[in-house]
C-alpha cells in the first residue's frame, strides 16, 4: 500500500462515486477502479492491483464487482469489503428493479417496444464483438481453439450444460501443465486456515438460510425457490462473466422452465447493459418475470420484487464468500501452475459459450420462427427464412460497424440504436 489506509468516510464517497461510474462492463469498470484507487488516491499500488484483479479472474462472478470488495477488504477489512462490494452493486439493482416494472406494465406501448427492438439489434452486435475480442485475448494456441470450439459444439448442438462443459475444460487444462513444477510461494500466514474456515462457514450460512427459509416457507417448487436453487447454481459456475453463463441460463429459464421468451432474455440482456454495475444483474430481469407470471400467493408486483432480491443475495452473497475467504491466499493461489492450467482451459471454454449465446441470440433477433430438429442427440435450431427481420438485421449490421470498424462506445451505440428504434415504432414502420 502506497499509503495509509484512507478514512473510512472517504472510502465511502470513493465507492458510492465508483458505482455510479460503473457503465460499459467490466473492463470500463476496472478502468474507473484503476484510476480512482491507484492514480487519484494512492491507496493500492500498480502491482498488488493487478495481482488483485489476477486473483478475482480466478473465480466465478463478477470480476468488476470482486476486485472492489477485495480492495476495500485491504482498506478496511471485512466492514470495507461489504461496503465496497454492495455498493458496487445497489445502483444496478435498482436501475433493473424500476426498469423490470416499466417492461412489464408499459412493454406493449409503441414507444417501449420501438427502444426494446433497437436495445435487441444493438445487444447482437455487442456480444458479437465481445466473441471477437476474447477469442483474440484467450485463443492463444492450437489447444484453447480445440476447447473453445468444444465448448460451443457441446452447448449449442449436444445442449450439454454449462457446469459439465465448465468441468471438462479445466480437466483439459489441468492435463496440458501435468508435471509443471510450482515455483516456490510465500509462506502462509499463521492461523490463516482456521480464519478462512470460519470465513467460509459464516458465508455459506448467510447463502444458505435464507434461502433454505424460503424453501421451507414456500415449498421446493415456488418459483421462489426454484429462482433461488437455480441461480445458487449459476453463482458457482459463472466463470467468464455474464454472457458466459447467459446461454446456460436461457436453456434453463426460456427452454425449460418458459420463465420468460427468447426475445424477452435478449430484452433483459439489453437493458443490463444500459444501466450501472455489474452485467449479470440479468438475472434479476430473468427472476422477476418468472415470479411476476406465476405470482401466487403474492401480488405480482411484490412477487416481483421478492424475486428480484432473492436472485441478487444468491448471485453476490457467494462473490463476497469467496473473495473474503480467498483473499489472505492471494499470493499463494497466484503461484499454482496447475490452477493456471485449469483457468486457461475455463478461459478457452467461456469463447466457445459466449459464441453459442452469440448464435442464439442471432437467431432468436433476426428470425421471427424458428424450429427446433433433432437427430438423436443432436439439436438444429433451423430458421424460417421467409421470416427475416430486415429492420433488425439492418439496425444490427449498422451498431456493429459502429463498434467494431468506429469505435463508438458501447453506451452511444445503445443510445442511437434506442433512439432509432421509437423513431421507428412511432412512425408506424
Amino acid at each position: 500500500m502506497s499509503q495509509p489506509a484512507p478514512a473510512f468516510g472517504e472510502a465511502l464517497w470513493a465507492w458510492t462515486r465508483i458505482a455510479l461510474l460503473s457503465f460499459g462492463g467490466p473492463a470500463a469498470q476496472i478502468a474507473v477502479m484503476h484510476r480512482v484507487l491507484v492514480e487519484e488516491k494512492g491507496w493500492i499500488d500498480e502491482r498488488r492491483f493487478l495481482n488483485a484483479l489476477n486473483f478475482c479472474m480466478l473465480l466465478p462472478g463478477p470480476e468488476a464487482m470482486q476486485l472492489a470488495t477485495y480492495v476495500g477488504w485491504m482498506t478496511h477489512g471485512l466492514r470495507g469489503g461489504l461496503i465496497a462490494g454492495t455498493l458496487f452493486v445497489l445502483p444496478g439493482f435498482l436501475s433493473i428493479l424500476a426498469l423490470s416494472y416499466v417492461y412489464v406494465l408499459l412493454g406493449d406501448t409503441p414507444a417501449v417496444a420501438g427502444m426494446l427492438f433497437g436495445l435487441q439489434a444493438a445487444v447482437l452486435a455487442i456480444v458479437l464483438v465481445a466473441v471477437n475480442q476474447l477469442r483474440r485475448r484467450i485463443l492463444r494456441d492450437g489447444f484453447r481453439v480445440a476447447i473453445a470450439l468444444g465448448a460451443f459444439v457441446a452447448m449449442f448442438f449436444l445442449r450439454l450444460p454449462f457446469p459439465l462443459v465448465i468441468l471438462a475444460a479445466a480437466a483439459l487444462g489441468l492435463w496440458q501443465v501435468r508435471g509443471r513444477q510450482a515455483p516456490p510461494a510465500p509462506a502462509a500466514s499463521p492461523g490463516g486456515i482456521r480464519r478462512s474456515a470460519a470465513t467460509a462457514a459464516v458465508g455459506l450460512a448467510a447463502w444458505f438460510l435464507p434461502l433454505g427459509m424460503i424453501v421451507f416457507w414456500l415449498g421446493p417448487a415456488h418459483v421462489l425457490s426454484q429462482v433461488g436453487l437455480f441461480f445458487s447454481q449459476v453463482a458457482v459456475v459463472s466463470f467468464g462473466g455474464a454472457y458466459a453463463v447467459l446461454a446456460y441460463v436461457a436453456q434453463h429459464a426460456v427452454e425449460a422452465q418458459g420463465w420468460l421468451s427468447p426475445a424477452e432474455m435478449v430484452d433483459g440482456l439489453g437493458l443490463a447493459e444500459t444501466t450501472p454495475g455489474p452485467l449479470i444483474q440479468v438475472l434479476q430481469f430473468v427472476a422477476f418475470l418468472a415470479a411476476w407470471r406465476d405470482a401466487v400467493p403474492f401480488d405480482p408486483l411484490l412477487a416481483g420484487l421478492l424475486a428480484s432480491i432473492v436472485a441478487t443475495w444468491v448471485t453476490f452473497v457467494p462473490c463476497f464468500l469467496w473473495v473474503f475467504t480467498g483473499a489472505p491466499w492471494i499470493e499463494r493461489l497466484l503461484y499454482q501452475p496447475r490452477l493456471a492450467g485449469a483457468m486457461a482451459g475455463v478461459g478457452a471454454a467461456v469463447v466457445g459459450a459466449v459464441l453459442n449465446l452469440s448464435l442464439w441470440f442471432g437467431l432468436h433477433v433476426l428470425f421471427r420462427s424458428i424450429e427446433a430438429s433433432y437427430a438423436g442427440p443432436v439439436r438444429l435450431l433451423l430458421p424460417d427464412p421467409a421470416t427475416l427481420d430486415l429492420a433488425a438485421l439492418a439496425f444490427a449490421v449498422v451498431a456493429l460497424a459502429l463498434l467494431a470498424w468506429r469505435g463508438w462506445s458501447m453506451l452511444a451505440v445503445l443510445g442511437l440504436a434506442v433512439g432509432a428504434g421509437v423513431v421507428l415504432s412511432l412512425s408506424g414502420a
